[in-house]
């Protein structure tokens, strides 16, 4: 786990807007986490799940809920750590060099509101530290959402 990624994540998410909040947080990601294509967020609105602030490649606007790894997060309400995309049913190819996931849910009273994805030209470069921290972090923003009302 990376302490210092959270404490630095805790001072991003004192801010009061939330796609400040979250657009410095996508870049705190790409800058602590090397061997990235891809960092940032998908948000819920209605049925589906739309782009949010990022960093890295051109990315997919809008994901079913039905499809993907981003859907599969939705649907089961946990991190989804994928080694081999190319091996995941139904796996969009926003970026044809993705090669390995990670996509963790963001909580707030059992409904997942967003998501934290990261994408990886290199297979299996997501391991249990990045993966615990993300997690972590999916809390921090959560209690953020929820103690500054952030709408978007």
């Amino acid at each position: 786990m990376n302490t210092l990624f959270l404490e630095q994540l805790n001072g991003f998410l004192d801010e009061p807007d939330a796609i400040a909040a979250l657009a410095n947080t996508s870049a705190l990601i790409n800058e602590t986490y090397d061997r990235l294509n891809w960092a940032g967020f998908y948000l819920v609105r209605g049925n589906e799940l739309v782009l949010g602030p990022f960093q890295g490649k051109t990315a997919c606007t809008h994901i079913p809920f039905d499809k993907g790894v981003c859907g599969a997060c939705w649907r089961e309400k946990r991190t989804q750590r994928v080694d081999d995309v190319l091996s995941f049913p139904g796996h969009i190819a926003c970026d044809s060099a993705s090669r390995s996931e990670l996509c963790v849910p963001v909580i707030i009273d059992g409904a997942c509101i967003a998501e934290i994805d990261l994408d990886s030209p290199e297979p299996a470069r997501f391991d249990d530290g990045i993966t615990e921290t993300m997690e972590k972090a999916a809390l921090a923003i959560a209690a953020a959402w929820t103690a500054r009302n952030w709408h978007i």
